[in-house]
């Protein structure tokens, strides 16, 4: 069984095995604020993925993940609940829009490119992870490589005076540690980085990247060349280098691959822009085909990426769209079959908006607050200014396009807007935003209907 915990995990983060569904949703909801249904749903979905690998391995691979349709307007949560399910789950995650695969080849992609971009954010998930691994010890031997450029060891005649040398060096490496060295000159070898060009061939790009090096070889040589630099910077381009050198490439291919292929989630927005049949004109032709090509991709194929192949019939696919248009039945049956669960988002009410404002970890005026303490200003934010943020919101989703949440981010930046430009040079550092003041910067914007189209 291979459970993966947040890199970042620290003591009061919960094991990723041990979090009931209940407790997945209560993770979710210091980011997430409302929609119950779809984080029962994807907590459900993430503790399914827990008891799968706990089954035997005959077993486990019948078991397939409930992939997921969620329904909802613009900026109600969709994005947000898949992107902090991926991060709590320490899982590889790629938001890609479907409408990108729409007339492939004019100004579209391949859809199985997004397996491909999956493979390659998991490979710097894993690189990251071992890197942290090896920090300490790329960091000793650079230090002692470092050493031995600024007091180079004594010839072998001189074996007899080795205690002091090594007394010399540990004086040495005190104060290189102090920073007293650092802005000393050193000549270190430096690599050559390759040569960027483009060629023009009917060849895929996965072959092209496997062929490359062996149609070219000696333009791939590497190739150094003295450069002084200082201490300091050399320190850091040692310290690089001796990473490179500890982690092994390999394995971090393959636990990627393992990782995506076991735990990976794509979050496949915009499906609504594909819903449809053949039969108009334009554009619309080419949607019943985006269907076709991701359905292969959904019910379970072999992906042919630089790193290898990864087959992709345990990945979570999260499709999501407003579906104000057309509606999930326009889908092709077999792609529709492939999304068992569904789930319905709501609108955000004003309430909403008042608890999104206060209480995610990650809140606006929590942001905001933390940005301006920066450059020494304490904004305060009244009870009755959050009320009047969010009354403001909701009345201009209603009357004109509702972006959800989103409006919030327009609203409060308008709100600041003054104090943020005036920041450095205000000699009154403690700052009250009370419902006055937010009415005073935006009610002339408000009551002007042409003009709120394009600020708010």
């Amino acid at each position: 069984m291979v459970i993966y915990l947040p890199s970042h995990s620290n003591n009061e983060s919960p094991l990723l095995d041990e979090l009931t569904p209940r407790e997945i949703v209560r993770e979710l909801d210091k980011y997430v604020i409302g929609q119950a249904d779809a984080k029962r749903a994807v907590a459900v979905a993430l503790r399914n993925r827990i008891r799968r690998q706990r089954l035997d391995p005959e077993m486990a691979d019948e078991v397939m993940p409930k992939n997921m349709l969620m329904i909802g307007p613009t900026g109600v949560g969709k994005t947000e609940i898949a992107r902090r399910l991926a991060k709590l789950a320490n899982s590889p995650f790629l938001k890609v829009e479907a409408s990108k695969f729409t007339e492939v080849g004019y100004v579209g992609r391949d859809v199985e490119s997004m397996i491909r971009d999956l493979v390659e954010i998991a490979i710097d998930m894993v690189r990251e992870e071992k890197l942290d691994e090896v920090a300490e010890r790329a960091e000793r031997n650079a230090e002692e490589r470092l050493l031995e450029l600024l007091m180079p060891p004594p010839p072998p005649e001189a074996a007899a005076q080795a205690e002091s040398v090594e007394r010399t060096r540990d004086k040495l490496r005190e104060r290189l540690r102090a920073g007293k060295l650092d802005d000393r000159l050193v000549e270190i070898d430096v690599r050559d980085k390759a040569p960027m060009f483009e060629i023009a061939t009917n060849m895929g790009m996965e072959d092209m990247d496997s062929n490359i090096k062996d149609i070219l070889p000696n333009l791939f040589a590497a190739r150094t060349r003295k450069r002084k630099m200082r201490v300091s910077e050399a320190l850091e381009y040692l310290i690089q280098e001796e990473e490179q050198k500890l982690v092994d490439m390999d394995q971090v291919t393959r636990i990627a691959i393992e990782r995506v292929e076991r735990n990976g989630i794509i979050f496949l927005d915009e499906v609504d822009k594909i819903a449809g049949r053949e039969g108009g004109h334009g554009p619309d032709v080419s949607r019943e085909g985006v269907q076709r090509d991701i359905l292969p991709i959904v019910e379970g194929t072999t992906v042919n990426t630089r790193y290898g192949f990864v087959r992709t019939d345990h990945i979570l696919f999260v499709a999501a769209g407003a579906f104000h248009v057309s509606k999930p039945a326009d889908l092709i049956p077999e792609l529709q079959g492939r999304f068992p669960i569904r789930v319905e988002l709501k609108s955000l009410t004003e309430e909403d908006f008042i608890r999104i404002l206060k209480e995610p970890k990650n809140a606006l005026v929590k942001q905001y607050t933390a940005l301006l303490e920066t450059e020494g200003i304490k904004l305060t934010f009244t009870s009755d200014a959050i009320e009047e943020v969010a009354r403001i919101a909701a009345a201009v989703n209603k009357d004109m396009e509702n972006i959800g949440a989103r409006r919030l981010h327009t609203i409060m930046e308008k709100v600041l807007e003054h104090i943020s430009f005036e920041g450095p040079d205000l000699k009154k550092k403690n700052i009250k935003i009370d419902a006055a003041y937010v009415r005073e910067q935006l009610n002339d914007i408000v009551k002007d209907q042409d003009l709120s189209r394009y600020i708010l």
